[in-house]
């Protein structure tokens, strides 16, 4: 698969092409939907473009100036009449007319503010009030002569605003509005679905139960996102490889210590069978002395061989275990009793202290057995120095057997010290019964326990 991603399906180039889109449509918008109203209100009046009477003011200026002119010579009933065929036209605007007398002739409507009859003093004040005011006021003589008098036009200033299409402040916060939230739902949709991408390989990363290793996933688009799913595949590609391989040299591991175990147990027993034959013939002192320590080698290999087995089963998880119900005293007095004669030739000091009342725990029975005897060849192994052993019973409801010696400690150095498998099967056959089995070491000694793991839990 390619390890580069196309610009056009880069995420990072879809989101600024959608932050572009969003800052180039506010110049378009705008001219856009004021053609749009302006043609919609073309369709909703017939045709027509529907305009403000009142919003140029120079047209409304200059028109009535021109009305002003044609009345010069004109006698009042014409002005009237014209003023009220102007008030038609223009609806809203105020409409009123002084003679050359200074008297208030036609209001359209009446303004009660006005006087009724006009002096300098008035004209000016009038005149003061309305420039660049509200409302706008035009003010014509008529016939262009002041001699005749005048004319005046007044129109609110807020008819004047120029709304050619029908395009106001409302339409364009409308317009705003529905732009600004396109553009949130379209974010919103393009992080939803980035979202929804990023839990679902979240959700792949977790280990299924079958191999302890996550699926891989398949890869539905290749951004970024794809980019990381195709890495995380490969990644499980690898790790499926490296477990395939740890289990396959696992697995060789164990075929090669078993074959090996029953391959040295011939040789073993023929050596064993020598051994013993030569006892029965007149030897040296020192060929009885070498015949002695062949038999303890003899022993000991023929105990690490069936260390080597055990182990080995214990990790395929192929060692018989049966779980019943035992006197755990009665199993420790027989496991000591056995132990008991190389104890005393090797000079140590036995203290067993075990009381009278069977304690009962559900374990295997030879499992039982094959851990005190590991622990009891250890201390032959590495704390004959100190020449003392004690088997004793401690704790209060649920019983711990507990096993010291005054030996230099697990630290020192041994020279018959080992790869420890003794004491490696101890931890794993304890484990697998629900026992829990701690050790404390010191140069003055060692202190190993074993109990079921609520009552060393309860002790602790």
């Amino acid at each position: 698969m390619k390890s580069r991603i196309p610009l056009r399906k880069s995420l990072l180039i879809r989101y600024l092409t959608l932050v572009f889109v969003a800052l180039m449509i506010w110049p378009i918008i705008f001219p856009l939907t004021s053609t749009i109203l302006y043609y919609v209100s073309l369709l909703q009046n017939g045709g027509e473009p529907v305009e403000n009477r009142y919003a140029v003011a120079a047209k409304l200026e200059e028109r009535w100036h021109q009305e002003a002119a044609q009345f010069k010579q004109a006698d009042r009933a014409a002005i009237d009449q014209r003023l009220h065929e102007l008030k038609k036209e223009y609806p809203e605007a105020k409409l009123f007319w002084v003679d050359n007398s200074g008297t208030t002739r036609l209001q359209l409507p009446v303004q009660p503010s006005l006087p009724a009859q006009w002096n300098a003093g008035d004209a000016i004040t009038f005149m003061k009030k309305s420039y660049d005011g509200d409302p706008f006021t035009v003010v014509a003589f008529i016939g262009q002569d002041p001699k005749q008098g005048f004319m005046v036009m007044q129109i609110a200033r807020n008819l004047m605003v120029t709304d050619r299409a029908g395009y106001s402040t409302t339409h364009a916060l409308i317009v705003i509005t529905l732009v600004f939230g396109l553009f949130t739902v379209a974010s919103w949709w393009f992080f939803y679905r980035l979202r929804g991408r990023l839990v679902r390989l979240g959700k792949a990363m977790v280990p299924d139960n079958t191999n302890g290793l996550p699926s891989p996933i398949e890869i539905t688009k290749w951004d970024e996102i794809g980019q990381l799913e195709h890495t995380f595949n490969q990644m499980i590609k690898q790790l499926t490889s490296s477990r395939q391989r740890e289990q396959e040299e696992e697995t060789l591991r164990k075929e090669l210590i078993a074959n090996l175990s029953h391959d040295l147990r011939t040789p073993l027993t023929t050596i064993r069978g020598h051994a013993h034959s030569l006892q029965r013939e007149p030897l040296s002192e020192q060929g009885q002395q070498s015949l002695v320590l062949i038999d303890k080698k003899v022993n000991d290999l023929g105990q690490l061989v069936d260390n080597l087995l055990a182990y080995t089963l214990l990790s395929a998880h192929k060692y018989s275990l049966k779980m019943e119900a035992t006197d755990m005293l009665r199993l420790v007095r027989t496991s000591a009793a056995s132990w008991y004669p190389i104890w005393e030739k090797e000079g140590f000091e036995i203290h067993i202290e075990l009381p009278e009342q069977p304690v009962t725990w559900r374990v295997d029975s030879q499992w039982m057995t094959r851990i005190l005897d590991n622990l009891f060849q250890n201390i032959v192994r590495h704390a004959a120095e100190g020449r003392y052993i004690g088997i004793a019973i401690h704790g209060h409801g649920e019983t711990a057997i507990v096993i010291e010696d005054h030996g230099p400690g697990m630290s020192a150095a041994s020279t018959s010290k080992g790869v420890g498998l003794g004491l490696t099967i101890v931890e794993l056959m304890t484990a697998e019964m629900q026992l829990q089995w701690q050790v404390t070491s010191s140069p003055e000694g060692t202190r190993m326990s074993i109990a079921p793991m609520k009552a060393m839990s309860a002790s602790n």
